[in-house]
This record gives C-alpha cells, sequence and structure tokens, in this order.
C-alpha cells in the first residue's frame, strides 16, 4: 500500500485520521488563500484542497496525499477564523441564532498517477440564541480563536451548538465517511 500523507497541520484532522486506523505521515503546506477570495465557497474548498494536494506531492513521488479545506458559510459569505477576541466575539454575534453552512473540499491524489478524486462536503450548524454574556465568557475560554467560525464543535462550542444536519466530523474539519469513500477508489479500505 502507498503511504498516505496528510497535508495538514490541524490537529483535529490528525486526530480524526487516527480515530479510524489510518497509518499516515502529515506534512503541511501553507499557501496564500487571498486569491481564491473571489470564488464562491465551494470552488474555493475545493481549490485550496487540490492545490494543497498538488504542492505537497512534489515531496512524495509515490504516495497518496489527502487534502482538505474547511470554511462557513453564512449568506453567501465566508466566515473565517479569528484571530483576536474582538474578531471572535463579532462572528459569534452574526451567527447568533441562526444556521450557516460548513463547506469542506476533500481532495486526494495520487502522486504517481496524477490520478485524483476530489469531495465537497456541506454539513448545516444551527448555533442557539446566546445572550451577549454566554459570547463573551465562551470567547473568554480562548477556544473560539483560530476555529472556522469561532467555535470548536468538539470541544466547549458543543453547547452553542443546537443541532446539526449533515456530517458532525465535517464540522470538526475532515468528513470521515467521505473520506473513507474516497479511499476505497485508490484500493485502500477503512474497515
Amino acid at each position: 500500500m502507498k503511504t498516505l500523507i496528510l497535508a495538514s497541520a490541524s490537529p483535529r484532522r490528525k486526530a480524526l485520521m487516527e480515530q479510524i486506523g489510518l497509518q499516515f505521515q502529515v506534512d503541511r503546506w501553507d499557501q496564500p488563500e487571498t486569491e481564491y477570495l473571489n470564488l464562491k465557497p465551494e470552488q474555493l474548498v475545493a481549490t485550496l484542497s487540490l492545490e494543497k494536494a498538488w504542492n505537497i506531492s512534489q515531496k512524495y513521488p509515490e504516495a497518496l496525499i489527502i487534502a482538505a479545506d474547511t470554511i462557513g458559510v453564512l449568506r453567501g459569505k465566508i466566515v473565517g477564523k479569528p484571530h483576536t477576541p474582538e474578531e471572535a466575539c463579532k462572528i459569534l454575534h452574526m451567527l447568533n441564532g441562526r444556521s450557516h453552512r460548513v463547506i469542506t473540499g476533500l481532495a486526494i491524489l495520487d502522486s504517481a498517477s496524477k490520478r485524483t478524486v476530489t469531495r465537497i462536503e456541506e454539513t448545516r450548524v444551527f448555533i442557539k440564541r446566546l445572550s451577549s454574556a454566554e459570547i463573551e465568557k465562551y470567547v473568554e475560554t480562548g477556544e473560539p480563536l483560530d476555529k472556522a467560525g469561532a467555535y470548536a464543535i468538539q470541544g466547549l462550542g458543543s453547547i452553542i451548538v443546537e443541532k446539526i444536519i449533515g456530517d458532525y466530523y465535517n464540522v470538526v474539519g475532515l468528513p470521515l465517511n467521505a473520506l473513507a469513500e474516497c479511499l476505497k477508489e485508490f484500493g485502500v479500505k477503512v474497515l
């Protein structure tokens, strides 16, 4: 079996792949995402995940490269990752009492044959109605920083999520069912 390379430094993606028993290495490529921000959300995640896979594949001539890119979308606009508590508060006030979409582009590339399989996964997330004090208290934990949408569904942020429609693991950052299905196309079976 070919070596699997996860093209991501995300500890959540790494943990999810370990959770389903995959043996893999981690490598990352940091790319400027600003040049693609004019794309529609689905096109953006598809482009970024495929670009990550292609760039990492240059280092590994005989491997399967797994790359993903996840964003939140509210009313057609991308919800980014906050870098300050103020940004986190602003994002959470925007999402407060509303639903938004979490979209992941998943790409798997066989670096030897150059064959690719891509997938777009979407999950709808409903954030419950929160008071300003609840938002501030959550932001004070530090958890929302550098998280798409300013929350971590797998952490304390789970209590601000009222419900989801779709793949929970997509919201964490890697849709495991889609990953397993895509890997089958390369002869890699998780089960």
